[in-house]
């Protein structure tokens, strides 16, 4: 049954940022932890943490830590919508973030979305009001069959390139 679901995660970033990764909406394991990615099956912490050679961020704090340092700003394409648990294609009655508005207001130069969903409903409700977006695999564990650890790493391989942090161990395409 699809339920109502209103985003109750605040975007993440600061004066730093100069990219900005959207999700369409944070699943029900990411609201129960109060933070983005949070389901434990998710690849995308342990693919940015080996992008950028660190060691994975474990608790919210961290992963804040993790993101201001990298230049990195995470936030979702929807406010609001009906979806049946972390399914992106059941959403119905989508309602946008005011991603215009945080663009305005930050340094952020790039936009990616994370995953066909995102990347179609950014393209339907933001793109004329905060331009285009390079869209990326997503990180779910749904999405395994498609796109395996070495696969998204590489796609995600472009986050360097807008952070300005390629590094050496970085394999170059």
């Amino acid at each position: 049954m699809k339920e109502y679901v209103e985003h109750t995660l605040p975007p993440v970033y600061n004066a730093d940022s100069v990219v900005l990764v959207l999700g369409t909406m944070p699943s029900p394991k990411s609201r129960e932890y109060g933070f983005y990615y949070s389901h434990p099956q998710n690849r995308f912490w342990p693919v940015l943490a080996d992008l950028y050679g660190t060691p994975l961020p474990h608790s919210p704090e961290e992963k804040t830590e993790f993101l201001y340092r990298h230049g990195i700003a995470l936030w979702d394409v929807l406010k609001s919508c009906r979806i049946d648990g972390a399914d992106d294609g059941s959403i119905q009655e989508p309602v946008p973030n005011d991603i215009a508005g945080l663009l305005a207001k930050t340094q952020i130069r790039a936009v990616f979305t994370t995953g066909t969903k995102a990347a179609s409903l950014y393209r339907r409700f933001c793109r004329l009001s905060a331009g285009p977006a390079i869209a990326l695999p997503s990180t779910s564990p749904a999405n395994c069959r498609h796109y395996n650890f070495e696969k998204l790493k590489e796609a995600y391989r472009i986050l360097l390139r807008y952070t300005g942090t390629e590094i050496t161990h970085a394999p170059r395409w």
